[in-house]
């Protein structure tokens, strides 16, 4: 019976604590929502007497975060500081204390405390790395009423669930320019992930200066490359804010390019090897039973290594479909001296010997999961990338690593290229229901949001990140139960403007795409239009990788339109609210959407057509002229046969893509039609 008694104590309480953070959660846009915070009655008004001193004090991290928090305050409250960098000798009202300098990795403490009083607020922290994650909750915590703005009353003590939390940016596919990740790395900061995965080769490009093979950049990147300074710079930039950056290049698959530069490394005598255009998987491969191969890799990791202090290195080793392989009789041979049957065994035998040039640089082997084979050794760290998608079972190859004891990170489930909306990401957990053991867990380091780049350039690339990313971000770190998809995306849409203040363009180069599509006509019919489109989803907008190439054009309507469509999602729920309740307060606001819907092929007919253009027009059209006929239904609570019987021909159009876009309120106005059917059709 004591029993019984303690564990409804222990339910009470803890779904207590849940319901407070609920209620919290509606009132502070916190993202990631930390471990445990506990309001209290003070208000700390933001002043011009703001300051802010560290202990001990510091020329590093923290001091540059201090100075960028006092900038940011500065921009988000308009108050005019007094000091605009960190005291020496005086403690401030803002201070900040942490005992070590961290040297990034794994192992590093990147929990703080929080307390904000009246006139003063402590961040206490045990590195420096800590310290900065609790500035970055502070700022978040600004709020104001109409005299003043000020930080509430709160505790916080917070850590992170996970030690890797992490962004991969493909800059093979698509070049990135340095200005591009570092916008993006601030923007990881800001929602406290730490590690950036720089995958910089694939078959469409090396994108590193080598100075010992330096036809690499000068034969096969097309002149678009990071030079050695460059990538110090980022690395350092990236440090600065606690991310670690781990480099991947790709082997022995994905060689096209290295092979343009290097052809007496690959599996096919005579081939013509050059730089890949379109996207997909292609053949080139590395010859990996040639001692020059290994000569190669050495030197150039060698050269590689020391630019990224980290200590994993990404050798990438996914989609060898090995055709090359089986078409050389030599590497048959080969196979068949070395007992290797399968093109995953020589896989797996080029594995162990890329693990011991790497050991001998002070570097852990990563790659994609496909490396995980029998004979490869647990010190290699296994991405896992595959899922039901790609024919593995529920939980993917992480959990089966995990229990192999390998380290493993997840990605299955965080491909933000795919264009899936934000709570298919965020209701993705790395362990899940995963029955392990303790060590189990521990070999689960976290997960990484990868962003390929096959449709993406720097004009689009933010608004293809953020700001689902920063949901994912959440995932990473926030305990399991802060789950809430309703909540999460309040917080989100916060935090997605709040972003801009870092440079980040996912939401004004909408308009930048749509003025040049138009030649700078009046876009507002166009801007409607892109509220309830979204790109196609899961690499339906580039079937077989072949309708665009890497120079095609990207600033059309779909690369202005992006997922979780904001007019879309607000419609789908009002419509949702209608049907079960169709009072005069839901029938307003389904009205208010629809009515502007049908006016809004007026204002598009005015726009002069254009190619990039012209192709929406039945889209247009067809939107206007449905929306024209429910809104009549709705005032009316009448509807025909024959108006019916339109509607639903108007929504079977709108069901189809359109300019690789599809309309996401289809669902909503086939219910809302289903609605008027059963409800006001005529008898």
């Amino acid at each position: 019976m004591k029993k019984l008694v303690l564990v409804l104590i222990l339910c009470s309480v803890y779904s207590g604590h849940l319901v407070s953070q609920n209620i919290l959660a509606e009132t502070y846009n916190l993202m990631p929502w930390p471990k445990d915070i506990k309001v209290n009655p003070a208000k700390f008004i933001i002043t011009s007497d703001v300051t802010i001193s560290i202990s001990p004090d510091n020329n590093g991290r923290v001091r540059n975060a201090a100075i960028n928090f006092l900038r940011r305050l500065s921009n988000r409250t308009g108050v005019f500081l007094d000091k605009g960098f960190p005291l020496t000798n005086k403690v401030g009202s803002i201070h900040i204390a942490f005992d070590t300098v961290s040297k990034l990795s794994i192992e590093n403490d990147e929990s703080y405390s929080l307390i904000v009083h009246d006139t003063s607020i402590s961040i206490k922290a045990k590195t420096d790395v800590g310290a900065i994650r609790g500035l970055e909750t502070l700022l978040q915590l600004t709020k104001n009423n109409e005299t003043n703005y000020f930080f509430p009353g709160v505790s916080i003590n917070d850590a992170p669930r996970f030690v890797w939390r992490g962004l991969m940016i493909d800059v093979a596919r698509h070049f990135q320019p340095i200005d591009v990740l570092k916008r993006n790395l601030d923007a990881m900061a800001s929602v406290k992930m730490n590690v950036f995965h720089w995958h910089l080769t694939d078959d469409q490009g090396f994108r590193f200066e080598s100075k010992v093979y330096p036809k690499l950049h000068e034969l096969a990147s097309d002149g678009l490359y990071y030079t050695q300074e460059q990538i110090k710079d980022l690395v350092a930039y990236a440090d600065n804010l606690g991310i670690r950056v781990i480099p991947e290049f790709d082997v022995p698959g994905h060689a096209s390019a290295i092979l343009t530069a290097y052809p007496e490394l690959g599996s096919k005598d005579g081939y013509d090897y050059t730089i890949e255009r379109n996207s997909g998987v292609f053949d080139p491969t590395l010859d990996v039973t040639k001692d020059i191969t290994y000569e190669f890799l050495e030197n150039l990791f060698s050269e590689i290594a020391p630019l990224f202090p980290d200590d994993y290195f990404h050798i990438g080793g996914d989609e060898n479909e090995g055709k090359h392989w089986d078409e050389n009789k030599k590497i048959k041979k080969f196979k068949r001296k070395n007992k290797l049957k399968t093109n995953h065994d020589l896989q797996t035998y080029f594995n162990i010997k890329l693990e011991k040039i790497l050991s001998k640089l002070g570097k852990k082997l990563m790659g994609w999961d496909e490396i995980m084979t029998p004979n490869m050794p647990t010190t290699a760290v296994i991405h896992s990338w595959r899922g039901e998608n790609e024919g593995l079972e529920k939980g993917g190859s992480l959990i089966s690593a995990a229990k192999k004891g390998y380290q493993t990170v997840l990605s299955n489930g965080y491909y933000i290229d795919r264009m899936l909306p934000v709570e298919h990401h965020y209701t993705v957990d790395p362990i899940g229901d995963a029955q392990l053991t303790k060590a189990e867990q521990s070999r689960i380091l976290g997960g990484e949001a990868t962003m390929w780049s096959e449709l993406v350039t720097p004009l689009t690339i933010d608004s293809r990140i953020w700001p689902r990313t920063a949901a994912i971000a959440e995932r990473f770190w926030s305990p399991k139960n802060i789950n809430n998809v309703d909540d999460m995306k309040k917080r989100l849409k916060n935090v997605s403007f709040q972003l801009e203040e870092l440079g980040i363009t996912h939401i004004k180069n909408r308009d930048v795409i749509l003025r040049g599509m138009t030649n700078n006509q009046d876009i507002t019919s166009l801007i409607t239009l892109s509220k309830i489109c979204e790109p196609l989803k899961v690499y339906k907008r580039n079937k077989d990788g072949t309708e665009y190439k890497t120079f095609s054009p990207f600033n059309l309507f779909a690369d202005a339109c992006v997922v979780d469509a904001e007019d879309a999602s607000d419609f789908n729920h009002i419509v949702n609210n209608f049907i079960k309740d169709s009072n005069e307060t839901n029938a307003i606001q389904v009205l208010s959407y629809l009515k502007i819907w049908a006016k809004n092929h007026d204002d598009f007919l005015k726009l002069t057509k254009n190619p990039k253009i012209k192709p929406l027009q039945n889209l247009s059209k067809t939107l206007s002229e449905v929306s024209l006929i429910l809104s009549e239904t709705i005032q009316n609570k009448n509807i025909s046969t024959e108006n019916l019987s339109e509607i639903k021909n108007h929504i079977e159009i709108l069901n189809n893509p359109f300019v690789d876009v599809e309309v996401v309120i289809v669902d909503a106005l086939k219910e809302l039609t289903g609605y008027c059917e059963a409800t006001y059709l005529s008898n």
